[in-house]
């Protein structure tokens, strides 16, 4: 891969001599503007406007414009005098967990590489201690004309840095958030983290840009005199009539395509009316008897009665024992000595008359 900067990292007293590589490609397909009456290709040329003559690379510079439209001119040797430390330097000011980073900040994307044998082994030791701290190097460089924030982090066994935004370029999203209050029920929490679930991960390798295969067969065929069948209409962005069915019939189609269940399985087992009188009715009858002696229960403090007619059969044959044990004590008393019970019989009389 070609560099395409040179400079060094500075690591506090430590410089790595460093070179500065693309870490991200453009695979997007270009096209070229044409003349539609001919098929010529249409030009874009460089005039000067004051002469009106086509100029050529070499005699073309860069110049600051003013509010007046006067042009100050500005030479490369100019921005190379700049007392910047971070003209040929990338240099660290500190160490932050990656978590503090936020990705709107995130830029392009570059490789460090070590630039030469000596600069192998200050390489390796900032490599290595990044790793073991957790942490992302935040640093500023001059790239292209202008000062620039960069993280360096460790893919594999590279430094690589991803150049950032300065926080002053983050635009507030004032205004971009529904303003109408929305309330969002548990139950559509729950199938859109079904959803989420049912789609789980993914290997980061098998996506692709179905886009640009498609122009690159459109192409093919083109050159080919070939005539492609248009694809169907996609009527998915309409709008969302029914939430919890879109929600649903999101989770079925992902399980489907999972080959966890067929299309037409549903979500959630749902109970008919009649499948629940049928299977529920030994259970009625069990709630009808608990709910009876419920109610025995409930009344027996009240009244004083017996809930149940097998404690009255008790009561009864144990007050039957002891009026029939009495009785038939009083009747041995009797035979054993009569005498004293004519003494108290007699008494009685007396006082009834």
């Amino acid at each position: 891969m070609r560099s395409i900067w040179n400079g060094a990292i500075s690591f506090g007293l430590v410089s790595i001599p460093i070179k500065l590589v693309n870490a991200t490609e453009n695979h997007s397909i270009s096209f070229r503007q044409i003349h539609l009456a001919d098929g010529g290709r249409i030009r874009y040329r460089k005039v000067c406007e004051i002469d009106e003559q086509e100029v050529s690379a070499g005699e073309i510079g860069k110049a600051y414009e003013e509010a007046d439209g006067s042009m100050i001119p500005i030479t490369d040797e100019d921005l190379g005098s700049l007392p910047l430390p971070t003209a040929k330097t990338i240099e660290i000011v500190a160490f932050v967990p990656a978590a503090s980073i936020d990705p709107l900040q995130m830029d392009a994307a570059y490789y460090l590489s070590a630039n030469g044998v000596p600069a192998a082994k200050p390489y390796t030791l900032l490599r290595e201690a990044l790793k073991r701290s957790q942490k992302v190097a935040l640093a500023k460089y001059a790239l292209r004309g202008r000062e620039r924030l960069g993280m360096l982090r460790v893919v594999d066994d590279v430094i690589a840095m991803h150049g950032l935004l300065w926080p002053d370029e983050i635009r507030s999203p004032e205004g971009v958030a529904p303003e109408t209050e929305v309330t969002v029920r548990d139950a559509e929490l729950d199938l859109a983290d079904a959803l989420m679930d049912t789609l789980g991960e993914v290997d980061m390798d098998s996506l692709h840009d179905d886009y640009r295969e498609a122009v690159e067969e459109l192409i093919a065929a083109k050159a080919d005199g070939r005539t492609l069948e248009p694809a169907g209409a996609d009527d998915s962005g309409g709008k969302v009539i029914d939430l919890i069915a879109a929600l649903e019939s999101s989770v079925r189609a992902a399980k489907e395509a999972r080959g966890e269940e067929p299309a037409d399985a549903p979500v959630a087992e749902v109970t008919s009316l009649s499948g629940r009188k049928k299977s529920g009715g030994t259970g009625a009858k069990k709630k009808a008897t608990a709910a009876t002696k419920k109610k025995a229960a409930a009344k027996k403090p009240a009244s004083g009665r017996a809930p149940a007619k097998k404690t009255a059969a008790r009561s009864t044959k144990k007050s039957a024992g002891r009026t029939g044990a009495g009785t038939a004590a009083k009747k041995t008393t009797a035979k054993a000595d009569p005498k004293p019970a004519a003494k108290k019989a007699a008494p009685r009389k007396r006082a009834s008359a």
